[in-house]
């Protein structure tokens, strides 16, 4: 059976089974869009968990990252998983017990202040819309190379899946359909990483292949690897280049942005208990973890494999360099996509594919009448290329597709889910029409869903970067606005709703002012997006953790902040405490 005919059927079961459980589990009340009902199972809210927080950005980007920047991807590695712990440990069981349905609710009750939740409902949509290009993105990519179709008609299909389990089922819909699709995405994801490393190390756990011998006795992989690619003039992969200012407030950036995502903040208040919360966290942590430690295999298997492919020699010697027309076919068919570019810029018919912006190298490369490199990779095909590179089945290829479909579209869904949410019950509900009956909230939140699938569709078309690049974005705006109000809530009875809304607007416009001004389309050239342009050298991905220390306590009197301490601790008294 054809590759093509394969993809189309393993993908169209994966969409079938996710319609399905939501024609299932269709949302008949607003606790069930909103929550679902509070009665999720603590390793099924686990596993929903891990598919909302393992986006297209983990499955697809995050290996590609690793990949061609060593190092200094390490910084995605520490900031999301401690991001999760930090998250587990500060937030999820305090918001549990509070007994909310959104973040927002959470806010605009703690703070006493109907101008709070709307500044948070703004935060959190600006959040979740950067978020949710990257997922977008991410469905487009698959689309357009697995199933030969153009991005935009893959970006419909997504867009209409998402649709039927996200606005039919709710969170309900959306919690047992990501059950379903974290089975098929981690499946997806570690079976062709064992091929690979059984392939190039001899050992079949990626986790161990990492610093295991290569098998054509080239030494260790990683080793192995150094030496692959300092020979073409690039930084070695076990060496960083970023400044540690950067690597701290990146990590930072993303450890605290992860613990203020409100689509994963959101799914704590799906479980009946605190102890649950608890509980589920912890699961999550484990089945996150199969993906988080296999995906550094994954990104040094896959470029020890793509540049053994294009370099077959001595790297100036004149056959060292592959002919373009004998690419392989894996090669011919991301060029298709737009993704894999060559260019022959010295018209000898062999793809140099080197580091141009080394001078050392690019001197040396001059004199053998080369004219730059001449090779362009997206980062986010690694690993959807990685089992063609190596030469895998093609049952193998049409499930790394499901699974890449699966991660974006379980977090799309999620995300789609706080937006309509915010609009319908922070907005409508509790702000503009307080009398509104449950029918009609819930009709209103199945209306902004659909809304946000067709913008969200949008961003996809018009994302602002690579898949990673995008999430990381919408990591530092949840660092800067959202969290500190939630952590300060939580901890401190002395910050007031004036303190909280000045912190959360300040955050997000030099957050994203920062952002537009370095990656948006009117940069200036004065303003490019180098180190040197950056304030105190931190980059925009990390920028969101500058924001932190901010004044978010105006003065008051004695007697106001004992009333509100009183009201705040009857509120919890009131609350489930469940242990």
């Amino acid at each position: 059976m054809g590759l093509k005919t394969l993809t189309y059927i393993v993908v169209g079961l994966s969409f079938a089974l996710y319609i399905g459980i939501a024609f299932w589990s269709k949302a008949r009340t607003t606790g069930d869009f909103y929550v679902a009902g509070k009665h999720v199972h603590p390793v099924a809210n686990g596993m929903a968990t891990a598919a909302d927080w393992m986006s297209a950005a983990s499955f697809i980007s995050m290996a590609g990252l690793i990949a061609f920047l060593g190092y200094d991807s390490s910084v995605y590695l520490m900031g999301w998983t401690g991001g999760y712990v930090l998250l587990a440990l500060l937030l999820a069981p305090y918001l549990r017990r509070f007994g909310k349905f959104t973040v927002p609710d959470f806010i605009g009750e703690r703070y006493y202040s109907d101008a709070a939740r709307v500044v948070a409902v703004i935060c959190l949509i600006v959040i979740s819309f950067t978020y949710v290009a990257g997922q977008m993105r991410g469905v487009g990519i698959v689309f357009s190379r697995f199933l030969s179709v153009d991005i935009s008609v893959g970006l419909a299909v997504g867009m209409g899946v998402v649709f039927l389990y996200a606005v039919l089922g709710g969170m309900k819909g959306i919690t047992y359909t990501q059950v379903a699709q974290y089975c098929v995405l981690i499946f997806a994801y570690t079976v062709p990483a064992a091929f690979i490393s059984l392939q190039v190390t001899g050992v079949a756990l990626p986790q161990a292949a990492f610093g295991s011998e290569v098998l054509d006795g080239g030494g260790r992989l990683l080793e192995t690897l150094d030496r692959i690619v300092t020979d073409l003039g690039f930084t070695a992969f076990t060496s960083g280049s970023k400044s540690t200012a950067d690597i701290f407030f990146i990590t930072l950036a993303l450890m605290i942005g992860t613990a203020g995502l409100p689509h994963v903040l959101v799914r704590f208040f799906t479980v009946p208990r605190v102890r649950d919360a608890r509980a589920s966290a912890g699961y999550a942590l484990l089945f996150i973890a199969i993906l988080y430690t296999t995906a550094p295999a994954v990104g040094a298997l896959a470029r020890l494999n793509l540049t053994a492919t294009i370099q077959t020699g001595p790297v100036f010697e004149e056959t060292a360099n592959l002919r373009y027309e004998d690419r392989p076919g894996w090669f011919r068919t991301w060029e298709e996509t737009g993704l894999l570019r060559f260019q022959d810029l010295n018209g000898d018919g062999r793809i140099q594919y080197y580091n141009d912006a080394n001078p050392e190298f690019a001197v040396r490369a001059e004199a053998e009448g080369w004219r730059g490199n001449e090779l362009t990779v997206d980062r986010d095909i690694i690993v959807l290329a990685n089992p063609e590179i190596a030469q895998l089945p093609n049952w193998v290829i049409a499930l790394v597709a499901a699974g890449g479909i699966a991660a974006a579209l379980s977090t799309a869904a999620g995300l789609l889910l706080v937006i309509s949410a915010a609009v319908s019950h922070d907005l409508i509900k509790s702000v503009f029409a307080r009398n509104i009956s449950e029918r009609a909230e819930l009709r209103a939140g199945r209306i902004s869903a659909a809304v946000a699938v067709l913008l969200a569709g949008y961003l996809g078309f018009n994302p602002p970067g690579f898949v990673a690049e995008v999430v990381a974005l919408a990591f530092g705006l949840a660092a800067a606005s959202l969290f500190p109000a939630i952590l300060l809530g939580i901890l401190s009875l002395r910050v007031n709703k004036q303190g909280a809304i000045a912190g959360m607007l300040s955050g997000l416009v030099f957050t994203m002012g920062y952002i537009v001004y370095f990656k948006g389309v009117f940069v200036a050239p004065f303003a490019a997006n180098t180190p040197e342009n950056w304030l105190f050298g931190i980059s925009p991905e990390g920028i969101g953790a500058l924001c932190l220390p901010r004044f978010r306590r105006s003065v008051e009197g004695r007697d106001a902040f004992a009333k509100r301490q009183d009201d705040f601790m009857r509120l919890l008294r009131s609350r489930d405490s469940g242990g």
